[in-house]
């Protein structure tokens, strides 16, 4: 069976959407075809892919509770293009917000638009926290790499490759990063099992497992120093804005 995945985050590294394309990737056998959508010009090229595939996953951010435009030109092109043929459509939702259940509104879309083309509406899993688990992904290989120079500077100094309290400290980090991604986990292998099948998964909803109360907080600081990061504070809300041509009056 031949499943292609679709990563239709704008984003071209280090977004969300890649990482839970990659846990769901763990939990179906078969062939496999990754592909990134972000432009027209990526059309014909995964419609291409899908005209041998027998499911489709697609991964994707929730914005303003709907789907990203770009994907929403993408389905016009893939409705008339694959109408009537089978295929089996899924679809993996996340967002910033610490609920999954606000993802309902872009999974209606995509079964709205199996219903129109004629094909296999098979589910989805919506994901609350999307950004913040994708950063316990970083912090792992942040902190394996940690370990691996510990370790090394460990040998070279008493020749112990493995000093006991780092690997007990990355061993307790990494099963509260695991606990984290538990309920993304159990629902993206759940579905990947009924993907395998040509079944329905229905429609799941999951979220980072930490309370909402710190979640919050921990959001709050996060944004915070993207935005300082990424047009300074607030976004440049506060810089002057041109609006129009210069010469205009």
């Amino acid at each position: 069976m031949k499943t292609v995945f679709i990563n239709c985050s704008p984003k071209k590294r280090f977004c969300a959407s890649a990482y839970f394309l990659f846990l769901q990737r763990l939990f179906i056998g078969g062939e496999h075809v990754t592909e990134t959508l972000r432009t027209p010009a990526d059309h014909e090229r995964i419609l291409r892919q899908l005209e041998g595939a027998q499911a489709v996953v697609f991964a994707l951010p929730l914005y303003v509770d709907a789907v990203p435009s770009h994907v929403l030109r993408f389905l016009q092109v893939m409705e008339t293009r694959c109408r009537e043929t089978g295929l089996r459509v899924y679809c993996i939702a996340n967002n910033g917000f610490i609920e999954g259940r606000q993802n309902e509104p872009l999974m209606q879309i995509f079964e709205n638009f199996c219903a129109r083309a004629g094909l296999f509406w098979g589910g989805g899993v919506g994901i609350g926290g999307g950004v913040m688990l994708n950063v316990t992904r970083i912090v792992f290989f942040v902190q394996a790499a940690q370990l691996a120079l510990i370790s090394a500077l460990s040998a070279a100094r008493s020749g112990a490759f493995f000093p006991r309290d780092a690997w007990i400290s990355f061993g307790e980090n990494t099963a509260l990063l695991l606990f984290f991604n538990l309920g993304v986990l159990y629902y993206l292998a759940r579905m990947g099992r009924k993907i395998a099948k040509g079944a329905f998964s229905g429609k799941k909803y999951t979220r980072i497992l930490i309370p909402s109360f710190v979640f919050i907080v921990f959001a709050d600081i996060f944004f915070f120093i993207v935005s300082l990061f990424q047009g300074g504070l607030f976004r440049g809300w506060l810089s002057r804005k041109r609006y129009g041509d210069k010469n205009a009056q």
